[in-house]
C-alpha cells in the first residue's frame, strides 16, 4: 500500500447498502473496503494497476435473510454430508475477513426502495421490526429465490444443520430408494452425491426431456458425458418421462412410500421423492418495475449500473444472478461482477470528491461454460477445450469441498480485516 504521504483522505463520507451477502455482495463490499483505504483490491488481476491515491471514508451495510455466508454451489453436498454441512455455512460474525469497522450486517430483507430519497425500507429479522436505511449507493445482489432441495430454506446456521440432518435421515431410511425429479445441474449433482454417500441406497433420476441439462446452452456431448458418469456411479437415469402423478402409500409402523406414475404409464415405487425442477424466481420485488425486465431481472449497463428510467440510476448497481445478463451465471461470475461494480462505484465516488470524470470498467457477456461435481468425478465444458472429465479435474475445479475453500480463499474471508 502507498505511504500516507501519497494518499489523500477526502472529507466526504459515503454510505453503501449491499442487498445480499453471497458471492457478489461480499465481493463488492470487500473490494470497496480495499479501494477506500488506498489499497489495490484483493481481486486485482491487472499487473499494471496502481493503488488509489485517495482514502474515502465509507460505511457499508449488508442486508441478508441468512445469518451467514452459505456456499451455495456446495448445496447438494452440504445437505447430504454430515461432515461438510457445518463447514458450508459460517455466520457473518464468525468470519475474520468481515470484522471491519466499515462493515455491518443486518439479518433481514429489503421491502422497498425510494430512489428519490435513496432510502431502503428493511424488515429486521432480529428485532422483528421495520427500519429505514439511508444510502448513497445501493448494490442489489440478493439473487434468486430457490426452493428445497436446491438450497436449504433455513435462515440461521443452527436451523440449517437440523434441516440437513433431517434430509440425511430421510435419504438413509427411505425404503424402495430415492427418486430425484429433474435432470438440471442441481438434479445431476444431487443424484451423484447421494449415491456416493449412500452406496447401498437405490438412487433414480427422472428427467422429462430426452437429454440431461436440456435448458442449458451446451453441446449434446456434455450432457451425454454427464449421463454416462451418473450411470457408472450407480444412478439409474430415466429420460423423456414426466412424473404425472405421485401417490402416498402408508405402510406398517408409520412407514410411507410413494407410487409414481410416469407419462408412458410406467409405475415406480420409492421411499423418498426430491423435486429438483422448481423454477428459480428473482428476489427483486423491492425494486420498481421500471428497472426490471418481464421476468424480474434487473436491467443494467455493461458497467453494472441500473439502466432503467428511475431517479438516481447512477447510484444503483446490480450483481450476480439478479442481473439481466447473457451467458451461464456461476459463482465466479458473481464475484467478478461484485469486483467490477465496486471499482466503478469507487470511480463515481472519486469523481464526486475531486470533480473529475469516472472511468468505468465494462463487462462482457459470460461464456457458455459449466463445471459439474458428480461424486468423485467432475465434468466441464469450455468452448476452447470441449468436454472434459475426471477425478483430477474434480480436484482442480472443486477441491475436496465443492469449491468452498477456493471461494473462501479467493475472497480472503479467513484473513483478518486490515486497518
Amino acid at each position: 500500500m502507498p505511504s500516507n504521504d501519497f494518499v489523500r483522505t477526502v472529507s466526504r463520507n459515503f454510505r453503501v447498502l449491499v442487498i445480499g451477502g453471497s458471492y457478489g455482495g461480499l465481493s463488492a463490499a470487500l473490494t470497496l473496503i480495499d479501494l477506500s483505504q488506498g489499497r489495490l483490491p484483493r481481486f486485482n488481476c491487472n499487473p499494471d494497476a496502481k493503488a488509489p491515491t485517495h482514502r474515502i471514508p465509507i460505511q457499508i451495510t449488508v442486508v441478508d435473510k441468512r445469518d451467514g455466508y452459505f456456499h451455495l454451489i456446495g448445496s447438494p453436498k452440504a445437505l447430504a454430508c454430515e461432515k461438510f454441512a457445518p463447514e458450508a455455512w459460517t455466520r457473518f460474525q464468525d468470519i475474520p475477513g468481515l470484522k471491519c469497522p466499515e462493515l455491518k450486517f443486518i439479518q433481514g430483507s429489503v421491502s422497498s426502495v425510494d430512489f428519490n430519497a435513496k432510502v431502503a425500507n428493511i424488515v429486521d429479522a432480529e428485532t422483528n421490526s421495520n427500519r429505514t436505511e439511508p444510502y448513497d449507493y445501493l448494490i442489489a445482489g440478493s439473487g434468486l429465490r430457490r426452493s428445497f432441495p436446491t438450497v436449504p430454506q433455513s435462515l440461521r446456521r443452527d436451523e440449517f444443520l437440523k434441516e440437513a440432518r433431517q434430509h440425511m435421515t430421510d435419504v438413509k431410511e427411505a425404503r424402495e430408494g430415492v427418486v430425484i425429479v429433474g435432470g438440471g445441474a442441481v438434479g445431476v449433482e444431487m443424484a451423484a452425491e447421494l449415491k456416493i454417500l449412500n452406496p447401498d441406497q437405490k438412487i433414480t433420476l427422472i428427467h422429462s426431456r430426452k437429454r440431461l441439462l436440456s435448458s442449458e446452452p451446451l453441446p449434446d456431448e456434455f450432457a451425454e458425458r454427464v449421463g454416462t458418469i451418473l450411470r457408472d456411479t450407480g444412478v439409474e437415469v430415466i429420460l423423456g418421462q414426466r412424473v404425472i402423478e405421485t401417490t402416498a402409500v402408508d405402510g406398517k409402523n408409520g412407514t410411507r412410500t410413494w407410487d409414481l406414475t410416469l407419462s408412458d404409464g410406467q409405475k415406480l415405487r420409492t421411499g423418498h421423492v426430491l423435486n429438483a425442477v422448481s423454477r428459480s424466481v428473482p428476489t427483486s420485488t423491492y425494486l420498481p418495475k421500471e428497472v426490471l425486465n418481464e421476468e424480474g431481472y434487473i436491467k443494467v449497463h455493461r458497467s453494472l449500473q441500473f439502466s432503467g428510467a428511475v431517479p438516481n440510476a447512477e447510484h444503483h448497481w446490480a450483481v450476480g444472478d439478479l442481473t439481466e445478463w447473457e451467458g451461464i451465471k456461476r459463482c465466479g461470475g458473481a464475484m467478478h461482477m461484485g469486483h467490477y461494480a465496486a471499482m466503478n462505484i469507487h470511480q463515481h465516488m472519486l469523481a464526486e470528491c475531486t470533480g473529475g470524470k469516472p472511468e468505468y470498467q465494462t463487462l462482457e457477456p459470460f461464456p457458455s461454460v459449466m463445471g459439474l461435481a458428480l461424486g468423485k468425478t467432475a465434468v466441464s465444458y469450455i468452448p476452447s477445450e470441449g468436454t472434459r472429465d475426471g477425478e483430477d479435474l474434480m480436484k482442480s475445479l472443486f477441491g475436496k469441498d465443492m469449491g468452498h475453500t477456493i471461494c473462501w480463499n479467493y475472497m480472503r474471508l479467513g484473513e483478518a480485516c486490515k486497518a
